[in-house]
């Protein structure tokens, strides 16, 4: 019995997932749902919602939004009413580039939806969580460990690893906290062809201390862990088969 209540702890709670049509997302959304609880996910593809609501019980549902506007982020959250957990997750394909061939302009805009926009999801959405709901974001471990050519990556998960503690002080008792993941099976990686893709990843299995790549569902049991872990908050839980330490 005290397993099955485990099992279904998120039973009847809803829980926002902002990015939950494919990858981290998705994966985080089907780990709710298996809980017990009421999903909704958001992208800006009606298709990629569409085919998601597919792989998910029938009881979750699904919003098109431009995660990249503002406007539409606030006006998602006026429609949606109260709600439990929030999670966000969305973001673009990772780019490699070193500072020097780094275009200015276009490096602002890899902060508009993977910041920007959970900087507005918080904003929108703080006041609808319920009593004991929680906020969760997503970072990765080159904030710990950067990597040549991935300086804007660096720097957006430190971003995200302070921005989760400064609002774990500001919207106290809402919990907020983040996971920070290493490199994970998802189509950000798309942006490399095939074979340099698959050489990355036995590189990562040769090295790692687990030595494999990790899944989305490793990231998805961990976002469920902190909704439901309810005496932590501030912290970024660091999911990334042991990469800083090699």
């Amino acid at each position: 019995m005290e397993n099955a209540n485990k099992q279904n702890e998120l039973k009847d709670k809803k829980v926002i997932i902002l990015g939950g049509s494919a990858g981290l997302g998705l994966a985080t959304a089907k780990a709710a749902a298996y809980d017990g609880a009421n999903v909704i996910i958001v992208s800006s593809n009606q298709k990629r919602i569409d085919d998601a609501l597919t792989q998910l019980p029938d009881h979750c549902t699904g919003y098109a939004v431009n995660l990249s506007q503002e406007e539409q982020i606030k006006s998602f959250f006026e429609r949606v009413g109260s709600f439990d957990h929030l999670i966000y997750t969305a973001g673009e394909n990772i780019t490699k580039s070193i500072i020097d061939d780094t275009v200015t302009e276009q490096a602002k805009d890899f902060f508009n939806i993977r910041f920007w926009g959970a900087f507005a999801a918080i904003k929108y959405g703080k006041k609808l969580i319920s009593e004991n709901g929680s906020i969760t974001l997503m970072s990765g471990s080159f904030g710990q460990r950067p990597s040549k050519g991935y300086c804007l990556g660096a720097t957006l998960c430190g971003t995200l690893n302070a921005f989760t503690r400064a609002m774990a002080v500001e919207l106290a008792p809402i919990r907020v906290n983040n996971v920070a993941a290493g490199i994970i099976k998802t189509d950000l990686w798309n942006n490399l062809d095939e074979s340099d893709r698959n050489n990355f990843y036995q590189h990562l299995e040769n090295t790692l201390l687990l030595k494999r790549v990790g899944e989305a569902e490793d990231i998805a049991r961990a976002i469920v862990y902190l909704i439901k872990q309810t005496y932590t908050t501030g912290q970024s839980l660091l999911v990334d088969g042991g990469a800083v330490l090699v």
